[in-house]
């Protein structure tokens, strides 16, 4: 199959994948017994909020999808975290970066932050050869207790916080489209890595390898280990999100992937 070449209908089919998983995620954690994490998800025209309580980072607090389609609608998305309490950011990609949607946003108070990176590629029928010392198994059921260790370790959270990550994560095991999987370095346990398979796309959802263990090769096991899987699954596309310019995107594109389009962070003033 011939690498796609971007389009603007490709753009927006690559961010809804990540609207997808996020939603998949989120609504998961919602239908955790009586709700604990404060969970919602909201839909605005054809953007998506979404809003996690006990999870202030802006990556459970945002809103995706939108475009010049919902300017009329910005009122009440500021009102729904208003009402929460919580401050949010807006994930706006270039395609639907209109003049009106982005001075909308700068004349009802948001300033831009940052920009975030995507990426995508072809999923890989051959199965990969890691790097020496480097395994990768997917993980069963009982193992969210060393996830939840591997997944702080390896971003650098508190371990007081793995019981959480565990039952926030334990949720998606056996979920349609959910994978998870741990990597060993010379037989100990050395990182995590999750994917999400929905409309033939394969999301690379998170990776994290513990300090001590990067350089090996691990993070690039990983990204060849699911693109393995979505081929498996009959996947037409891998998708991935990173910081600009950052190691990770570095990684992706050694693996095969391009960029998609860098999308604009916009918060509250």
């Amino acid at each position: 199959m011939q690498f796609p070449v971007l389009t603007k209908e490709l753009a927006e089919r690559l961010e809804q994948s990540e609207v997808d998983y996020m939603t998949s995620r989120v609504l998961a954690i919602q239908e955790r017994e009586g709700n604990p994490m404060g969970a919602e998800v909201q839909t605005f025209g054809g953007a998506t909020a979404l809003y996690v309580k006990e999870m202030p980072w802006g990556t459970f607090n945002a809103v995706k999808g939108m475009s010049e389609q919902e300017i009329g609608l910005t009122d009440e998305i500021v009102q729904f975290y208003r009402e929460r309490n919580r401050s949010f950011q807006l994930e706006i990609i270039p395609s639907k970066a209109s003049n009106d949607l982005l001075s909308c946003l700068s004349n009802s108070g948001f300033r831009q932050t940052g920009f975030h990176s995507t990426l995508y590629g072809m999923p890989t029928p051959t199965k990969p050869s890691n790097p020496a010392g480097v395994t990768i198994r997917e993980m069963d059921a009982e193992d969210f207790e060393l996830y939840g260790q591997l997944h702080c370790l390896g971003t650098g959270l508190n371990l007081e916080g793995a019981s959480y990550v565990a039952d926030n994560n334990k949720v998606l095991y056996g979920r349609p489209g959910w994978k998870f999987f741990i990597g060993y370095v010379d037989g100990q346990a050395a990182g995590v890595a999750v994917m999400y398979m929905d409309n033939e796309i394969a999301s690379l959802t998170f990776a994290a390898t513990v300090p001590a263990f990067r350089k090996r090769g691990l993070q690039t096991a990983f990204l060849h280990q699911r693109m393995y899987e979505a081929a498996l699954a009959g996947c037409e596309l891998v998708v991935g999100q990173a910081a600009y310019a950052s190691v990770s995107q570095n990684n992706m594109e050694r693996a095969g992937l391009r960029l998609g389009y860098t999308r604009a962070t916009w918060a509250g003033k």
